[in-house]
């Protein structure tokens, strides 16, 4: 009991900084999950095909995924204000590009570059790098979590909202309600910026926080078990992009309602809390790429069944809720996992690295899966395609994870 006071009187000071970084990931990431909301209504409207919207949205995650580990470099020079500010204003610059598009250049130019640019600065990694900095080793993989957990709430906002928008006013009203939710996110990574003033651990033993950007890049990818964290993170961004591209698309094949597909939207952040902060405790006590591969094979599983039994409205939920829990959960244990390896100094740069194989793996589902769909008329061999690679990820992961052992933070020698 003593140790806990002991622990929240540390946390009283950054309290502030945790919130701020939470806002921004919340609805930097709420927001992007639910622009699937809007495909329907904006390919009819536009006069682009199903693929065109899913192109954008595949180049929206190579875009995020490629400048990552850009803004997590630009870091240690410029702080992370800077960059968390322009980030804000450019999801916001996507927003309204996208509410006023016309054709597929504005729909590329909105959803597709500016968002994604806005990601790499102001989505988990910078998030998960501003609360590690704020905090102490021990308290690491818990304050992970509950950023995370707190960065899940914003789909359960933006989904009903940019629904019940374009179901009472039309889509371009939804994606307005999108860009006042956005202009949030501004004065939240202003307040997570206060990190800039933290001061910076000492060097990590083994670390590559006492070298240049270019010498921790060479020895991230030069770390075997890194680049297996890096590959099986591939399937991941498949799978998540996958699903909330294309379930609202498939809900309306299956005739069911669309506030459904906002509705499972927001099950998904609800108990994507839930699964932030269950494993993001679980990552302080156990072997964090052990439980990484773990929530691969369970997600595939669920992803499988949903899939194979016909869809209604209570499955669905259900499905929603048992993804939500896997969902943002692998988040605290890829941070968690960098921190311990490489240390704090370029962990947004090497997070960054890993996410570049999760952006590849987005944008085959994004676009993929619309490929399919266009050429096959249904989505059957898409999500055989996605479980088969997420199961053999998750074997993977933990076979590495068995091979090289990681301690977790509360074994570490205090910071």
């Amino acid at each position: 009991m003593a140790a806990l006071r002991s622990n929240l009187q540390a946390l009283r000071p950054v309290v502030p900084i945790l919130i701020g970084a939470s806002i921004m990931l919340s609805l930097s990431m709420g927001l992007r999950h639910s622009l699937g909301l809007f495909m329907q209504p904006l390919t009819q409207d536009v006069h682009i095909s199903v693929s065109d919207f899913t192109l954008a949205i595949a180049v929206q995650n190579l875009a995020w995924g490629f400048l990552q580990p850009v803004a997590g470099a630009l870091t240690p020079r410029f702080g992370f204000r800077p960059i968390m500010v322009v980030g804000a204003f450019m999801y916001v610059a996507g927003l309204v590009a996208l509410a006023t598009a016309n054709g597929l250049t504005g729909v590329m130019i909105g959803a597709g570059i500016l968002i994604g640019a806005s990601l790499a600065c102001t989505a988990s990694a910078l998030a998960m790098s501003v609360a590690a900095r704020a905090v102490s080793a021990q308290l690491r993989s818990l304050v992970f979590g509950i950023v995370s957990a707190a960065g899940s709430l914003g789909a359960m906002i933006a989904a009903p909202i940019g629904q019940s928008l374009q179901a009472e006013y039309g889509w371009r009203i939804g994606v307005a309600g999108f860009v006042a939710l956005a202009c949030i996110m501004i004065p939240a990574a202003w307040i997570a910026g206060r990190a800039d003033k933290m001061p910076e651990p000492p060097p990590l033993p083994g670390g590559v926080d006492d070298r240049s950007a270019g010498q921790a890049f060479a020895a991230a990818i030069k770390n075997g078990p890194f680049m297996v964290i890096a590959i099986a993170f591939f399937v991941c961004g498949l799978q998540l992009v996958f699903l909330t591209t294309h379930l609202p698309t498939y809900l309306s094949l299956c005739g069911m309602d669309p506030m459904l597909s906002a509705e499972a939207l927001g099950m998904i952040g609800g108990f994507n809390v839930l699964g932030s902060l269950f494993f993001g405790w679980a990552g302080g006590r156990w072997n964090k790429l052990v439980l990484l591969g773990g929530v691969y094979i369970l997600r595939s599983a669920v992803l499988g069944a949903y899939f194979y039994w016909p869809a209604t409205p209570a499955t669905t939920l259900v499905f929603a809720a048992l993804m939500g829990f896997t969902w943002l959960g692998v988040i605290p244990l890829v941070a968690g996992a960098i921190a311990e390896m490489f240390g704090l100094r370029w962990q947004a740069m090497i997070q960054g690295i890993a996410f570049v194989g999760h952006q590849i793996g987005s944008f085959v589902g994004a676009f993929g899966g619309g490929l399919l769909y266009d050429a096959l008329g249904s989505y059957d061999l898409a999500w055989r395609l996605a479980v088969a690679t997420g199961l053999l990820a998750g074997a993977v992961q933990i076979a590495s994870a068995l091979m090289r052992p990681t301690q977790p933070p509360a074994v570490l020698a205090p910071a």
